[in-house]
């Protein structure tokens, strides 16, 4: 029989890029500020000198590839200890609503994307509690799925949002539609902080219960407590 596989690491990792990504999140809006600032004094009739103008474009390109090369380095991390942490419950749990490659499949799945990692992360939270109650043990804190709807909620709308502006700088040309471009770039600036921070949270507080999976017994009555050495 498989063991349970570490996931502390994946945790730390994918905590550690979301941190990250936020930093980010936040550089991007001060940045953000500054173009929309600048694209109403041109919109005012200012004279906007090449050397800003350049300057504006170079900090914002520069800024957008940092923030695309760390989002999706944090969201293969997050995907990876997603898929481990629904791995180690698939070893505790029979019957499980779906398999554990589709803890990772499902985040590219059109419309399914839309709400299949949401049941998946509510199915760990609210499995992995039942089975340390039933075992015993004590939940830790104030462990429940309240957090996991706005996380979920935050992530709907930061996505609709970068798909909105990945179509809308298509043909955003005119200054009334870089501005109108700006403006929601610093909204997806916004919402993405939140959106970090309940995420940090979402993984702490799951990785704190997975942290009592070997103390529990397999179904087949065995201790469940080996765990297996691969990464």
């Amino acid at each position: 029989m498989e063991s349970l596989r570490p996931n502390a690491q994946r945790a730390k990792n994918a905590i550690t890029l979301i941190w990250i990504v936020l930093g980010i999140e936040i550089f991007a809006l001060a940045s953000g500020l500054l173009q929309y600032f600048l694209l109403q004094d041109a919109a005012n009739g200012v004279l906007i000198s090449e050397e800003s103008a350049s300057a504006n474009d170079l900090r914002e390109m520069a800024i957008g590839i940092i923030y695309t090369i760390a989002f999706i380095t944090s969201a293969v991390t997050f995907i990876s200890w997603f898929r481990r942490a629904y791995f180690n419950l698939h070893l505790k749990v029979s019957g499980l609503s779906h398999s554990e490659g589709w803890a990772a499949g499902c985040w590219f799945v059109p419309i399914i994307s839309l709400f299949r990692p949401y049941q998946i992360m509510k199915e760990l939270y609210v499995q992995t509690k039942g089975l340390i109650i039933k075992n015993g043990l004590a939940p830790y804190g104030n462990f429940n799925t309240q957090n996991l709807g706005w996380w979920w909620a935050l992530w709907i709308i930061n996505n609709f949002l970068g798909q909105f502006i990945f179509r809308y700088s298509r043909n955003a040309e005119s200054i009334d539609q870089l501005t109108v471009l700006t403006i929601a770039s610093m909204l997806n600036n916004i919402v993405g902080v939140p959106l970090a921070l309940i995420t940090i949270k979402v993984i702490k507080d799951y990785s704190k219960m997975e942290e009592l999976l070997p103390e529990i017994k397999d179904e087949d009555g065995t201790n469940g407590n080996s765990t297996s050495q691969a990464i």
